[in-house]
């Protein structure tokens, strides 16, 4: 049997700015009438958030800012800050710039033309022969299907290593409105980036991926994602997700375990992507998870916000950094993004 690509090395990056929940509150009660009544203030301070990192200094923010500006945030951070996460996977892996032979860079919080693959080459001194891809509009589930890019290439070059990139400045995508879901964006969104590189050699470290398996529910078609309101990004987040995400993420689970020859208590460790409190007790809820299964999805969450594509990276970091699985160990890494879409794989130890 062929030897299995697997995740030699892992890296994060946030910016250096980091605001406790209350901060970030108080700076939008500040400059927005709208955000001065206590529902709102509920919102930011029950979403189990205690900081979250940000792009921008709050000595010169303003709410108001035009698409340009916006647009120049993540212009000018997006780069630099997957660029990071890059570099400390390669560290982690043993490899060096030029032992990458295909690089896929995820985003949904900003547009470039070139994209980040080509400008990450040119930073990073990647050599100017990969093959690459950019993957554009994926939302949070988008570090999945970047995964999944990354073990076709490894599995039709077994001697070759994939990178996957993914970083997004929400920052970028600050939106005033009078809805609800703006305001649970607005209080939930935060900037990363996070970066993997899948190869088979690595004698033996980090997790085998077994199998992949995604789940599109239609009908939430428009519950979750992106509009273009006057050149900005407004941040569409309905409270139906967290109602429904339990279902589809058991649903998804289950279709994803029997292809594998898998059941649920199979499984040794749960990296589920950190949406939010009431996602993630959503999905505990429908699998029947205690909360030290979760202990890694509500570290990230209490520690950096959601951040989008790379979250469900960050939930890996972490439990391998302190779950510190066993040769033999299954994993199940699960994301959830526009679609409604719901994006799983096993891994194996």
């Amino acid at each position: 049997m062929p030897p299995q690509p697997r995740i030699i090395g892992i890296g994060r990056a946030n910016p250096p700015t980091r605001y406790s929940q209350r901060e970030i509150y108080d700076l939008s009660r500040k400059y927005v009438p709208l955000y001065r009544n206590s529902r709102i203030e509920q919102i930011f301070m029950n979403s189990d958030i205690e900081y979250r990192h940000f792009t921008f200094d709050k000595e010169t923010f303003v709410p108001d800012e035009s698409a340009d500006d916006l647009h120049a945030r993540f212009e000018e951070h997006a780069a630099p800050l997957a660029g990071e996460a890059v570099l400390r996977c390669l560290e982690d892996a043993g490899a060096v710039p030029g032992d990458v032979d295909f690089i896929v860079a995820v985003t949904c919080t900003g547009y470039l033309c070139p994209g980040l693959s080509a400008i990450l080459i040119r930073d990073l001194g990647l050599r100017t022969n990969l093959q690459r891809a950019d993957l554009v509009g994926m939302g949070c589930a988008g570090a999945m299907p970047g995964l999944q890019r990354a073990y076709d290439y490894v599995m039709a070059y077994p001697k070759r290593k994939a990178l996957l990139v993914t970083v997004e400045i929400c920052s970028a995508c600050y939106y005033i409105d009078e809805s609800v879901e703006t305001v649970v964006g607005n209080a939930i969104c935060a900037d990363g980036a996070a970066a993997v590189i899948v190869a088979n050699d690595g004698d033996g470290k980090g997790p085998e991926i077994v199998a992949f398996d995604t789940l599109l529910e239609p009908a939430f078609l428009h519950t979750v994602g992106f509009q273009t309101r006057q050149g900005k990004l407004r941040i569409v987040l309905s409270k139906d997700i967290r109602d429904a995400a339990g279902a589809l993420v058991g649903r998804l689970t289950d279709s994803l375990l029997l292809e594998s020859g898998l059941r649920r208590e199979d499984v040794d460790h749960w990296i589920i992507h950190s949406g939010g409190r009431k996602v993630i007790d959503s999905i505990r809820d429908e699998l029947g998870l205690s909360e030290d299964q979760l202990t890694h999805s509500r570290c990230v969450l209490r520690n950096f916000g959601n951040m989008s594509s790379p979250t469900v990276l960050f939930v890996l970091d972490e439990t391998l950094k302190h779950s510190r699985p066993k040769k033999g160990d299954l994993g199940v890494m699960i994301a959830m993004g526009p679609g409604l879409a719901v994006e799983g794989a096993v891994l194996r130890w």
